[in-house]
């Protein structure tokens, strides 16, 4: 009887030893938080619109500004007063204004039809494209196959929209989408 309690006991902690091995393995496999192939470190050379902006720091060229769309909104025109001056001076101050070094993530599809790059903009861990549509400055347009972020976008929007933020703003509401107004304004 003592033998089979010695080998029951011996069996348990066996089987604890195995488990957290396994663990410990897990746990030192998992990636470190570095930038992988598709995020970039760039310094804002200025603020287009509210959904674009020119930075400096990509690709073979690192002194040329290089254009950039932020994934997944849509902001008002700048003619579409008020609303696209100060969708651009939001995203301005999100920023902090040029020359302030921000992430660029990339997803599936880098480049839009304009030869512009596909990017969620990160500084200081926010994502801006999700700011942007929060403070109500911009619309959530989910566009395939870029959809990494459409949940949190979508949240935002939905926040806006209850918060009656910018565009949702019931007193002085937008009227026409961004996309409908670049329709009717050729």
């Amino acid at each position: 009887m003592r033998i089979a309690t010695v080998l029951g006991r011996f069996g348990f902690w066996t089987r604890k030893i195995a488990i957290l091995s396994c663990l410990l393995l897990l746990v030192s496999c998992q990636a470190k938080s570095q930038p992988t192939d598709n995020q970039m470190l760039v310094k804002v050379a200025r603020v287009v619109s509210g959904q674009s902006l020119e930075v400096l720091g990509m690709g073979e060229k690192p002194n040329f500004a290089s254009p950039v769309r932020l994934i997944g909104i849509d902001a008002p025109d700048l003619r579409q007063n008020p609303w696209g001056d100060e969708a651009r001076q939001s995203l301005e101050k999100l920023i902090g204004g040029i020359e302030q070094s921000i992430k660029l993530e990339l997803d599936i599809e880098n480049k839009d039809k304009l030869g512009r790059t596909l990017a969620y903009v990160w500084k200081d861990n926010q994502l801006l494209n999700e700011q942007i549509v929060k403070q109500g400055y911009a619309l959530f347009v989910g566009r395939s196959p870029n959809h990494k972020y459409d949940q949190r976008l979508e949240r935002a929007q939905q926040w806006a929209r209850i918060m009656g933020e910018g565009i949702w703003n019931p007193e002085n509401p937008m009227r026409q989408t961004p996309a409908e107004f670049r329709f009717l304004n050729r």
